[in-house]
């Protein structure tokens, strides 16, 4: 009988130590999900680039399938996105958060008034999506890893055929 009191008591003091530990680490994910939701929705969405540069690290890299990019390279990028599509909205479907990692789904829409991204301005609507996964250190935005469905935009824009 005693020993079974031992392991409860046991059971009941580790319990303590964990809890506190999942908490602050729950705390830590949804900072890291905020970082994330506020570079969509304030810096991305708004054209807000003073914030886009305050949430990105100074060493931030965007991995790419030809070459990686800067925070300069990613932010002049976003700047042309918004002079392609000035009317431009986007949302944030869907954050998940594991360790120091976020992964975001997203959506954007607008009408391609303008140039940028080397983008003709068609005057056509848009709708595309992507998933985005960002690593987050010390609060910052350190690396970035994304698919688009730029072959869908292509040919909403009509500036791609159907695949042969």
């Amino acid at each position: 009988m005693r020993h079974t009191y031992t392991a409860l008591i046991a059971l009941f003091l580790s319990s303590l130590l964990v809890a506190p530990v999942a908490a602050q680490s729950n705390q830590v994910l949804e900072k890291n999900k905020a970082v994330v939701r506020r570079l969509f929705e304030e810096a991305l969405c708004q054209a807000n680039w003073d914030l886009f540069e305050q949430i990105h690290a100074k060493d931030f890299v965007v991995h790419r399938a030809k070459r990686d990019a800067t925070l300069a390279e990613d932010l002049e990028a976003a700047k042309e996105w918004t002079q392609a599509f000035p009317d431009g909205k986007c949302e944030v479907n869907q954050l998940i958060a594991e360790g120091d990692m976020v992964a975001v789904r997203w959506s954007a829409q607008g009408t391609n008034t303008g140039t940028g991204n080397g983008l003709p301005a068609t005057g056509k609507p848009a709708r595309i999506s992507g998933v985005t996964f960002f690593r987050v250190k010390d609060g910052k935005l350190a690396e970035e890893w994304g698919m688009i469905d730029m072959w869908g935009l292509l040919k909403q824009l009509g500036l791609a055929g159907s695949p042969k």
